[in-house]
């Protein structure tokens, strides 16, 4: 129990972990077309997450790769239930990764702005269908005793999905523009910051919307209130977003992006707290619901996996830790290469 039970709480940190390194560039992406006024700005905002963004898609990999090996029933009955929203998801990465690579071989104005208009459809797709996806997982899937989905891509898009797809989407926005007051300079930081104290006030109210249709949508509350102490997962992410606004106040960008990072984490872990032990509960009845005890692989499979865990995410994050240090520097237009 104790291996499924720590098993549960990895998988939640991994996609917490994905959220906030691929969170800002898909931010950046979904404000693209907004904030890059002239060809000069977009490049640099592509440049700003440019030698960072495929590496942070190490999480999302990570992410799916764990929940196949602890977890393949979950992995068998979440991917067939939420399959055309996964796919929507892939293809939008697909394009968005293609158009970095392709806007600048052409100069031909109507070839950029093709793949321009991908970059943005590339991360504001996943950005809301990530937000869409988790919603519904916090509310119930309609699937039955044999994992057989009773319901189509239409059944996910209801109020309270929705509703996760616009605070996943303001979340990332919100930390894309912090990123980008990081790493930019000129007439593009001040719109960035502008964007961001703009935002900030929009985010606070869907957050405070989406936690209060929770208490209706869903079941995640019966673990807040069995146990109070669980709302310091609530209480975390507040303090991120209020310390997201007084380091914007101060100018002080990095410390603004890891409270935006903060607030990130604790949303993530409002619903995976209030989910267990379930990870992909039914909506129909909770006799099907898949939880961590009894979804999960062998103990021994468990054991291996933490073992490689234990040995391999450290080193991946002092490889991000110091790729982030490396290009922490401001984008200049001397710097302006693909």
């Amino acid at each position: 129990m104790e291996l499924q039970t720590t098993w549960f709480f990895l998988w939640g940190l991994i996609w917490a972990l994905f959220f906030v390194t691929g969170g800002y560039d898909l931010g950046i992406g979904s404000l693209y077309p907004f904030l890059g006024k002239t060809e000069l700005d977009k490049r640099m905002m592509i440049n700003a997450k440019g030698p960072l963004w495929d590496g942070n898609q190490v999480w999302l990999l990570t992410a799916g790769g764990v929940t196949f090996a602890a977890f393949p029933q979950v992995y068998a009955t979440m991917f067939s239930s939420l399959y055309a929203a996964l796919m929507l998801i892939l293809f939008a990465l697909i394009i968005r990764g293609v158009s970095f690579e392709f806007r600048h071989q052409l100069d031909d104005p109507r070839w950029v702005k093709v793949w321009d208009t991908c970059i943005f459809i590339g991360s504001i797709a996943p950005a809301i269908l990530f937000g869409v996806a988790f919603a519904n997982i916090f509310k119930g899937i309609p699937f039955d005793g044999q994992g057989i989905y009773q319901g189509t891509l239409f059944t996910l898009l209801n109020p309270y999905g929705l509703l996760g797809g616009v605070l996943f989407l303001l979340l990332f926005m919100q930390h894309g523009t912090l990123w980008l007051a990081i790493r930019t300079t000129g007439d593009l930081q001040e719109r960035a910051v502008g964007t961001a104290k703009t935002l900030w006030p929009v985010l606070l109210a869907v957050a405070v919307i989406f936690l209060i249709a929770s208490w209706f949508a869903t079941d995640l509350y019966e673990n807040y209130l069995a146990h109070p102490a669980y709302f310091l997962v609530i209480v975390l992410a507040v303090v991120g977003l209020i310390g997201t606004r007084l380091f914007m106040s101060k100018q002080a960008w990095f410390k603004a992006w890891f409270a935006s990072a903060l607030t990130i984490i604790g949303c993530t872990f409002f619903g995976v707290v209030g989910l267990f032990p379930a990870l992909f509960p039914s909506s129909i009845n909770p006799r099907f619901d898949l939880t961590a005890f009894n979804a999960s692989s062998s103990p021994l499979t468990l054991k291996i996996m933490l073992t490689v865990v234990i040995i391999f995410v450290p080193i991946v994050l002092a490889y991000q830790i110091w790729a982030y240090n490396l290009f922490k520097t401001k984008v200049t237009e001397e710097d302006m290469v693909y």
